[in-house]
């Protein structure tokens, strides 16, 4: 995984951070999009907020109000994680598998040791990167694997 960003290495300024780590964002899913399994990758650009594209604070912030994310240093600092990990989600320390949330068709894609998760929403005709977050708390973990396992155990059966 490519190296974390910190906002020490910006001596604390939160708008030189959030420029640089936007940039990264920037590079890694505007100017070249990445491809998921040969499917389209897109962007939920709407609403906007600072210029900034309604994908990028899901993945740098958490909450459910959207005028009212709050940034998580933790995603901050991996910006540049879920490109890697959306480009080899066929990689063996990339753990795979689909869920319903909120009613809609998601794409989960989990990093090492249930460290890190990249979720996607699945489209008719594209794929968005939803969010990204690091798996902290061990009742999250705990979902996580246990999503997995069910979705190992339904593919496995399945005619």
């Amino acid at each position: 995984m490519p190296e974390l960003i910190k906002l020490n290495d910006y001596n604390g300024d939160w708008e030189k951070y959030l420029d640089a780590i936007y940039q990264v964002f920037v590079n890694d899913f505007v100017k070249n999009r990445p491809a998921f399994r040969r499917q389209t990758l897109r962007l939920k650009r709407h609403p906007m907020l600072k210029g900034k594209e309604a994908t990028f604070w899901h993945l740098i912030s958490e909450g459910d109000n959207e005028a009212d994310r709050i940034p998580d240093m933790r995603r901050c600092e991996r910006i540049g994680w879920p490109r890697p990990i959306i480009e080899n989600s066929e990689e063996e320390n990339i753990k795979f598998w689909e869920n319903i949330r909120k009613r809609e068709s998601r794409i989960c894609l989990c990093y090492g040791d249930w460290e890190y998760l990249v979720v996607l929403a699945k489209r008719k005709n594209y794929i968005l990167p939803w969010t990204a977050y690091p798996i902290t708390k061990k009742h999250a973990k705990r979902k996580a694997i246990n999503e997995y396992n069910k979705y190992i155990r339904q593919t496995k059966t399945a005619p």
